[in-house]
């Protein structure tokens, strides 16, 4: 018994490995329902919101009705995920069918907040209720505890219907507010980068539709004061004027990863990082992988982190969708290309990586010539998964039904208050 489990747990472990090095994909299952339920189907009314509406006002749900298992191709979306989910809020696409015909009111846009739910692999379009943003495309969305924060982004036509507003939605709750700001707002763009650092919201970069900018906002989230940073550096040190490109941070400097402009893309050779304690911009040489050098410059590319590694998957640089997967270490800036390939390399996709180091991607675009998105959703892991992980994985694939429990029936089973959340 014991040489079967040590070889069983060898087994384990090279297929724990394997997982480093592929992407596997999730296809959504629908929600499982209770024995003996009915089948039920709600048809909501759709109706254009031209104004903004009281915010006690549910928004309209769109691919509700029963069989629409996943979200709809799509790209500038973006994503966010905890240890249960994954939120993938906003998006586009031009195909007529694809987005859902008369029945998405917002075509080409998508005004909508979906769930992929880890532990029984089904997706859901919350039903939320409050204002939820119109700005549906290149927005920046960073999830603080349970409340994921929505900025800026671009309606239709690109660059006429911009925002600069911060949009806050409590997903446990479901409820859209706006955060009401004081100061000097950013001004209404897109394609920017933000991330959370110490308490602070930090907003680089983006495009009016016409102007690209190299502009670095910060908004402190207890005193909802925005201010614009401006750098001790000449105007000539500052990075290039960009938008679409992903920024990391280690607490003390803001990384900023690639991007560029409609006609260009910028090089990873070097990396501009600003200083927050000294106020001011730094050029950062990168060390090449010793075979393969450095990754391709790159635009509308995905990028995560994990403690001080960063990890950039797949873009555009103006002539090829890219579908590599790159890790950079911030301490010693050196870059290395992991073995794994996006099996549909794509741009303008989103990516999350969840606390125990899984990394899910969906959507994007996938063909240049034919405009074409796609709505797949893959997953890798990018540390080994700790036993803990592992032991959940088979858990919930053996005991699907799990999540049917009530959270009595799950805590008589032994199960973790934590391992219950990840199952509601």
């Amino acid at each position: 018994l014991f040489l079967n489990m040590s070889a069983t747990e060898g087994a384990e472990n090279s297929r724990c490995l394997d997982q480093l090095n592929k992407f596997e994909k999730l296809s959504g299952r629908p929600p499982l329902r209770a024995a003996g339920s009915k089948k039920r189907v709600r048809w909501l009314p759709a109706r254009r919101i031209f104004t903004q509406p009281c915010p006690s006002l549910r928004i309209p749900n769109r691919f509700l009705r029963e069989g629409h298992r996943a979200p709809p191709a799509r790209s500038g979306h973006r994503c966010v995920a905890d240890n249960s989910n994954l939120y993938v809020f906003g998006g586009y696409n031009p195909d007529y069918d694809e987005s859902g015909g008369s029945a998405n009111e917002d075509y080409p846009l998508f005004r909508e907040l979906w769930r992929y739910h880890f532990a029984t692999g089904t997706w859901q379009q919350m039903r939320t209720e409050g204002y939820m943003p119109t700005e549906l495309a290149s927005m920046s969305a960073v999830l603080h505890g349970n409340n994921l924060l929505v900025f800026g982004g671009t309606g239709i036509p690109f660059g006429e219907n911009n925002g600069n507003d911060v949009h806050v939605c409590n997903v446990k709750y479901k409820r859209w507010s706006l955060l009401n700001c004081r100061g000097k707002k950013p001004n209404r763009i897109y394609g920017q980068a933000m991330a959370i650092i110490n308490g602070y919201l930090y907003v680089f970069g983006g495009t009016t539709g016409y102007i690209y900018s190299t502009d670095l906002h910060r908004l402190d989230l207890t005193t909802r004061e925005w201010i614009h940073l401006k750098p001790n550096n000449p105007p000539d040190d500052l990075p290039e004027e960009r938008y679409r490109h992903e920024i990391a941070h280690d607490g003390q400097r803001i990384y900023i990863l690639g991007g560029g402009t409609s006609w260009t893309s910028y090089p990873l050779d070097k990396i501009h990082a600003y200083n927050l304690e000294t106020n001011s911009w730094e050029e950062i040489a990168t060390k090449p992988h010793e075979k393969i050098g450095y990754p391709a410059a790159r635009r509308c590319h995905s990028c995560v982190q994990i403690r001080n590694n960063v990890f950039i998957c797949g873009g555009y640089n103006g002539e090829l969708i890219l579908g590599d997967l790159w890790k950079i270490n911030l301490q010693t800036f050196q870059w290395t290309k992991l073995p794994a390939v996006m099996p549909e390399p794509a741009y303008f996709h989103c990516a999350a990586v969840t606390p125990a180091g899984c990394m899910y991607i969906h959507g994007g675009v996938v063909n240049i010539h034919e405009n074409k998105r796609t709505g797949s959703l893959f997953k890798i892991w990018l540390v080994v998964p700790s036993l803990f992980e592992l032991c959940w994985e088979k858990l919930i694939k053996y005991f699907p039904h799990l999540a049917q429990l009530s959270t009595m029936q799950l805590i008589n089973l032994g199960l973790t208050q934590e391992l219950i959340e990840r199952l509601k």
